[in-house]
């Protein structure tokens, strides 16, 4: 009975307790070419993966753990592997935690990434050269789910957004999706907060003339764990709908409101 009962507890130990044996193999470099930032809620499962990944994107690296409300052990395990951690008790809310980290980033090349998903540094590498080597915008080449035949609403608003910027040659490429990395120079242009919503940023680099460039394809949506939607629904793709939707009126309100498109010679008064 005394056996069994040890062998209970030992498989009861709390996850903390398992955290404890990940010992820091990584240190942020105090001068970094490369900062990476990843915003984290409750991804303890993914995120030892995905620091190690991180660390071999280039060999002078920061990386900046942004512990959005997490209530597990992810901040506790992202200083015990050498990230600087900025921890946060409530939610800051989606894409939030971007403009957080990039405010504290002291390198060159801002290399955006999930803690949910593990991106080998091999596919991490080409968006911070490109960044090196003179891009403004190195974005991930990856176009959602076109073949089927319901085409996502936030797959069709990328496409539909980068067609009203007048560069079709984007496709479904956005700062919505990761990975991409910036400029130093972009994000000072742009500003820390307009990294909180992707699509406004894209907008803004375009119309400021930021070289913008699709330099590696990363399947995120294969990648991606499936997330337990909340009961009351999908709140994400209203939100990231509502983004796209304000980036078309700063379009409108810098352009005019065909969004610089011409009228093709209508004759309006006519049908008066």
């Amino acid at each position: 009975m005394d056996k069994r009962r040890r062998l209970r507890n030992r498989k009861r130990r709390p996850a903390r307790q398992r955290v404890k044996r990940s010992k820091a193999f990584f240190q942020c470099d105090p001068k970094p070419v490369v900062s990476v930032i990843i915003p984290v809620m409750n991804e303890q499962r993914t995120l030892a993966g995905v620091i190690r990944e991180a660390a071999g994107v280039h060999p002078k690296t920061e990386i900046i753990v942004v512990a959005n409300g997490c209530t597990d052990a992810s901040a506790r395990l992202a200083r015990r592997l050498g990230a600087i951690v900025l921890e946060y008790k409530e939610p800051l809310g989606h894409d939030v935690p971007r403009a957080v980290g990039a405010r504290h980033a002291k390198g060159d090349v801002l290399l955006f990434i999930d803690g949910d998903m593990v991106v080998p540094a091999r596919d991490l590498r080409p968006f911070a050269a490109a960044v090196l080597s003179g891009i403004d915008v190195a974005l991930n080449d990856y176009d959602g789910p076109v073949q089927s035949q319901e085409i996502h609403p936030v797959v069709s608003a990328k496409h539909t957004l980068n067609s009203f910027l007048g560069r079709p040659d984007l496709k479904g490429a956005s700062l919505t999706a990761v990975p991409h990395a910036l400029s130093r120079h972009a994000v000072l242009q742009l500003g820390y907060e307009a990294l909180e919503k992707p699509p406004l940023a894209q907008t803004a680099a375009v119309l400021g003339g930021l070289g913008i460039r699709v330099v590696h394809g990363v399947n995120v949506g294969r990648l991606n764990r499936s997330r337990i939607r909340l009961k009351q629904g999908d709140l994400l793709t209203p939100l990231v709908l509502g983004d796209h939707l304000e980036a078309a009126l700063l379009l409108m309100n810098r352009l005019g409101p065909r969004g610089g498109f011409s009228d093709l010679g209508r004759l309006r008064e006519r049908a008066r």
